[in-house]
């Protein structure tokens, strides 16, 4: 007997859990800010910015990043550093998103259309 009721309060913890996560997923996937456009920065500065709108491929850091833009979400297709994490890193669309190329000292980051500053450090 005591068996049942500790099998009935598990399942209920995991029908809470579950619920929460659905709850906590809904909030911060529906909280995001559409995403503008992309700045592109190496070695911290600034070197260029794209509308997420204007569909194009562009060779980034004189040719060793390619940066896709395409259906409203950039990405990096190919990258000549040894680990390619950039290129798996995959789309972004959302403002304040970020791609990173450690090798290539490249960001590229989402901005989204009203937001003055996107991150503090």
């Amino acid at each position: 007997m005591e068996q049942r009721r500790t099998h009935k309060w598990d399942l209920l913890l995991v029908a809470g859990l579950l619920l929460l996560s659905a709850i906590l997923f809904l909030f911060l996937s529906l909280g995001q800010e559409e995403g503008a456009g992309v700045r592109v920065c190496v070695d911290g500065v600034e070197v260029a910015s794209y509308s997420l709108e204007q569909e194009g491929t562009y060779p980034l850091n004189g040719g060793s990043n390619i940066l896709v833009i395409a259906d409203g979400a950039a990405w990096i297709s190919e990258a000549d550093c040894p680990d390619d994490l950039c290129v798996k890193q995959g789309k972004v669309r959302s403002g304040g998103q970020c791609i990173t190329c450690l090798p290539n000292k490249l960001t590229v980051t989402v901005y989204g259309a009203d937001s003055a500053v996107d991150l503090v450090s």
